[in-house]
């Protein structure tokens, strides 16, 4: 059942995608847009240094079938944790999945701890920025509801 009262049909709703709040980077939210896309989503992609605010606001107004944090700064760790912290405080956002990827750490790859830790906080899956990762990150659009986009 859909946290957001008279929400679409899940395969209507939007993925929606935003960089993390210090990463100015866009070409992983390009290439995430486009992706997504080609999976058959609708996008909403909110673009860089996004805050945690404008992403509440920005969940509530389109409620969702995913929101996806990417960095590539490597403080994905960090201001992901900030994030999800915020999301998973406002009721209507508790259920929504979520998930982060990326560069998370500015030494390299988030390990076990970190990954979960994020988790905890409320991340449903953490992907890192390797061959591996992206295809996990795949695997994980395929069991979305999704619609054809014409």
């Amino acid at each position: 059942m859909s946290p957001f009262p008279n929400a679409p049909d899940p395969g209507d709703r939007p993925v929606l995608v935003a960089g993390g709040i210090s990463d100015s980077h866009t070409w992983n939210l390009v290439y995430l847009q486009l992706l997504l896309e080609e999976h058959g989503h609708r996008v909403v992609n909110l673009g860089p240094c996004v805050p945690e605010d404008l992403l509440i606001a920005e969940a509530l107004a389109h409620h969702p079938a995913l929101i996806v944090v990417s960095s590539v700064n490597g403080h994905g760790y960090h201001d992901g944790m900030r994030t999800v912290t915020r999301l998973r405080e406002h009721p209507a956002l508790a259920a929504v999945p979520a998930v982060i990827g990326g560069k998370l750490g500015i030494a390299g790859p988030c390990g076990p701890e970190e990954v979960a830790a994020l988790r905890a906080a409320g991340y449903d899956a953490v992907f890192d920025d390797s061959a591996e990762g992206v295809a996990a990150f795949r695997r994980m659009l395929g069991a979305l509801p999704q619609r054809a986009l014409v």
